[in-house]
């Protein structure tokens, strides 16, 4: 087995079979990044306590109530030979590189501890870990969706809760209508007293943002005649980052298996990328996951609950937290055949997790089978069996042809659809195995010759009801891609990169509008807050998320405030009722929100203003206060100025000194939510990729951070200023500096 680096650090592994390649893969992750694998195995199992004390304790009790260790356990334990031997191989190398360096990690020497060896089920968790990562374990959407239904007149939930909007570019189906406005026999705020002022989330640096961009152009429709995928996966940006690039080269039966892409350290599947046959990238499908399941306790015994076959015992166990510098923790389990019971809802009543990574061969490795994908067809079909968070798949092939369908298992749902709590103790309402892959949401070849996501709904009908919803990203961002695509003739690789990077505000440019019409000569006298917005909104605007725009920042703050506001009018009853009411009927909101300030009901306005453009004018006035607070300049406050990008070690915000040393440097970079170019200052892409298969010369990729997880490495931040900027580098390795020959220690010389 060879391992040849390039002038950036990337590796590629060849070696003679692939068990051989994980083994290598494996002896490489550990050397570059085993603390990132300690954490990401910590992570899932609830162990992150015994590594860094106290302050991971409460994640720990989180986690450790899903039993992830037992799982991953009985999930190896039930893996076919011929992967078992992969995960074996793989397990060796980590161990074999682990050892083999001079000094622990020096996160180890820092945190003084000693890294324990990786185990085989460590690779299952690190695959849990991007579930936790993708997932909304506080299955918040359900939670909201059910105390609206109790504390909401039932006419007002699609006001109050729209499925989507005018925005929304399905891959399927069209836009959502626009609810329509409740009546004032219906609805009448005026005969209401006013509504609390809440605290402006909206205008704060951590503002709720969603990415994760694919696309495909056909064959028939690029300028070379191969058909292109795009993918940017946006996560949490961090030191090192997500994934790993590699390329790896063993015998197949039908000659040589060349892939190129990103892997998960910890696992020894290529994760998005191509074969030279196949290409696919990967977008979190926010489809619905999760249930909550209501349960009822014998009335009789407390210790016992209904189910289908009648009462039963609940499964208590006790799981030991282990603290560093500090005493064990015990934690009880409550276990019910549905899955855990997670707290209470709003009204008291106990209720239990189900959760597609709690089910059996609902975590696997059969992403390992993309690598053998001769056809787009023949990837649709197999992502159907692959265990990982579900994901919208987007392929393409050598012949030019492409296709979407889900990654991941899909819950066969009986007797409801998921949306609210119910119960499944008599039995009409269960999970009935796994959707068969022949039932799963595809498409293939559409006569457009282009496929997108963006986080959206991306179907309607039974295939919606199927996918279900856990809080779809409105639709701007997938609506200026597609419109985008359909507007490049005869694209390339690099026009493919130029559609990632697009700043464009196309989203926000009515607000601007609307904005400025309400700030008349007459709103402006006397008010010079009001007026510098007015300036800067109508000068320092170019139509862009540009750095050095005041006027981007101050339409944004202003929409945001106003959804805040006008939304808190309508749902302060369930605020009352659920402290923890996360309002994620507010994501889809856009249409409504529209219509109230364009239309402006006087019934629908709250009584604390005397009309809708004074609700407007006060969002002006709030936002002007809050980025003014403080003295400063209202014309300082740029989009770079909030949107500065801090990509951070794992480990600095627990070490503080380590951060001057270990994270990169602060940086104002273009880009936002509801835009092809997603940027926020903790998140963004974590990879760029665009591909042709058969044509890896000529693909392109990005990430942030280099393939090393030491500082002092040369390669900790290499590419990590042509991710900044934007600037096109080669996915395969370029020429070998460096070459490493690994000898499996049975075939060693003595």
């Amino acid at each position: 087995m060879t391992v040849s680096r390039d002038a950036r650090g990337v590796p590629w592994i060849r070696g003679g079979s692939r068990v051989d390649v994980a083994r290598a893969l494996g002896f490489i992750h550990a050397q570059e990044r085993f603390f990132q694998m300690d954490l990401l195995r910590r992570q899932a199992a609830g162990e992150l306590a015994a590594l860094l004390g106290g302050q991971a304790l409460e994640w720990d009790r989180q986690a450790r109530s899903h039993r992830f260790r037992s799982r991953a356990k009985a999930s190896v334990a039930a893996v076919p030979p011929v992967d078992r031997r992969l995960i074996d191989a793989y397990t060796a190398g980590v161990n074999v590189g682990l050892t083999s360096l001079s000094a622990a990690p020096f996160e180890y020497l820092l945190l003084r501890v000693e890294p324990e060896p990786w185990r085989a089920e460590d690779t299952m968790l690190a695959l849990v870990a991007m579930f936790f990562a993708l997932h909304d374990t506080s299955n918040r959407m359900e939670s909201d969706l059910a105390v609206m239904a109790d504390k909401i007149p039932p006419a007002l939930l699609p006001f109050l809760a729209p499925p989507g909007t005018t925005w929304d570019a399905p891959l399927q189906g069209g836009s959502m209508p626009v609810p329509d406005l409740p009546s004032a026999d219906l609805l009448d705020l005026r005969r209401r007293p006013p509504a609390p002022v809440q605290a402006n989330r909206w205008t704060a640096p951590l503002d709720p943002c969603f990415g994760s961009n694919n696309w495909a152009v056909a064959g028939q429709r690029t300028s070379h005649g191969g058909a292109l995928l795009a993918n940017d996966m946006h996560l949490g940006l961090h030191l090192p980052n997500t994934w790993y690039q590699v390329a790896m080269v063993w015998p197949a039966n039908d000659g040589e298996r060349q892939v190129a892409g990103v892997t998960l350290p910890g696992t020894p599947a290529l994760v998005v990328g191509t074969n030279r046959r196949v290409a696919w990238g990967f977008t979190n499908s926010y489809g619905d996951w999760l249930d909550w399941v209501i349960v009822h306790p014998d009335s009789g015994d407390p210790g016992r609950y209904l189910t289908p076959a009648g009462p039963r015992k609940y499964e208590k166990i006790v799981e030991r937290i282990a603290v560093r510098g500090g005493a064990p923790v015990d934690l009880e389990v409550v276990n019910t055949i549905w899955g855990p019971v997670v707290g209470r809802d709003h009204r008291g009543r106990p209720r239990a997790l189900r959760w597609t990574a709690h089910e059996p061969d609902g975590i696997n490795l059969r992403l390992l089978d993309l690598e053998n994908a001769q056809t787009v067809d023949q990837a649709i079909e197999w992502a159907a069996r692959c265990g990982i968070p579900p994901q919208n798949f987007v392929c393409v092939d050598a012949a030019g042809r492409i296709g979407w369908t889900i990654c991941g298992r899909i819950p066969r749902r009986v007797g409801f659809d998921g949306r609210r709590p119910v119960s499944w103790a008599d039995g009409t309402c269960r999970w009935d195995g796994w959707l068969p892959a022949a039932e799963y949401p595809r498409l293939v070849d559409p006569p457009s010759g282009i496929i997108w996501t963006a986080n959206n709904r991306v179907t309607a009908g039974g295939d919606l009801l199927r996918i279900g919803d856990s809080g779809y990203d409105l639709g701007a961002r997938a609506r200026q891609i597609r419109d985008g695509l359909a507007a490049i003739s005869a694209p390339d690789e690099g026009a493919m990169l130029r559609l990632q990077l697009d700043d464009r505000a196309v989203f926000l440019t009515r607000w601007r509008d609307q904005v400025l019409a309400q700030l008349t000569p007459e709103a402006v006298t006397g008010h010079p807050g009001r007026a510098e917005f007015r300036r800067l909104v109508q000068h320092n605007w170019n139509g862009h998320a540009s750095t050095d725009s005041a006027g981007y920042r101050l339409v944004r703050a202003y929409r945001l405030t106003l959804l805040e506001q006008v939304y808190g009018w309508f749902i302060a009853p369930c605020r009352a009722a659920d402290p923890d009411f996360g309002e994620s009927g507010r994501r889809q909101w856009e249409d409504v929100l529209w219509r109230l300030v364009t239309e402006q009901p006087p019934h629908l306005l709250d009584s604390r203003y005397r009309d809708w453009p004074a609700v407007c004018l006060a969002a002006v006035d709030r936002v002007v206060a809050e980025l003014t607070a403080g003295d400063r300049s209202l014309a300082a406050c740029t989009w770079g100025d909030r949107n500065n990008v801090k990509v951070r070690h794992r480990l600095s915000g627990a070490v503080p000194l380590l951060a001057e040393w270990a994270d990169m440097t602060p940086r104002p970079l273009p880009g936002d939510s509801h835009m092809p170019r997603f940027q926020s200052p903790g998140a963004g892409a974590s990879e760029r990729l665009v591909v042709s298969p058969g044509r890896e010369e000529r693909a392109i990729f990005h990430m942030p951070g280099g393939p090393s997880g030491h500082p002092q490495s040369p390669y900790y931040g290499a590419g990590h200023a042509d991710w900044e900027e934007g600037c096109p580098t080669a996915l395969l390795p370029g020429p070998a500096r460096w070459i490493l020959t690994l000898t499996p220690a049975a075939t060693r010389p003595d």
